[in-house]
């Protein structure tokens, strides 16, 4: 059984087993965290959401926080101003391992949602 999952703005066609990189997600090493924007199941049957699945989910366990490869940016002004700027990022990441996929039932899984840390923050300063 595949599903196919959308998060952090990326879309990842995942089966049970798979280890991902995804955006960085508020949670720690060794928890568990459900992807609940799924667009696709598949299996004996197809189902294809509109745009998302009812019900569906991706249960995943967090291996560790990660950096990914540094990016430089070099910008260079030419003619009179001759200035020049090196820039560098990594973008952080969450490793996780998707332990089985629910195509139906993802309410009464008890585990908690995978958010992102932007939206958690958010999250925790609305319930103040």
């Amino acid at each position: 059984m595949f599903a196919v999952l959308k998060t952090g703005g990326k879309q990842y066609k995942v089966q049970a087993g798979d280890v991902l990189r995804v955006e960085l997600i508020a949670a720690v090493a060794g928890d568990k965290v459900q992807f609940n924007e799924i667009l696709m199941v598949g299996g004996d049957t197809l189902t294809v959401g509109a745009p998302l699945v009812e019900g569906a989910a991706v249960v995943a366990e967090v291996i560790d926080t990660i950096k990914a490869d540094k990016v430089i940016t070099y910008h260079k002004r030419r003619r009179k101003h001759s200035s020049q700027r090196t820039r560098g990022h990594r973008q952080k990441l969450t490793l996780v391992r998707v332990t089985e996929v629910l195509a139906s039932g993802a309410a009464a899984s008890g585990v908690k949602e995978a958010v992102g840390t932007a939206a958690a923050r958010v999250a925790a300063h609305e319930a103040k």
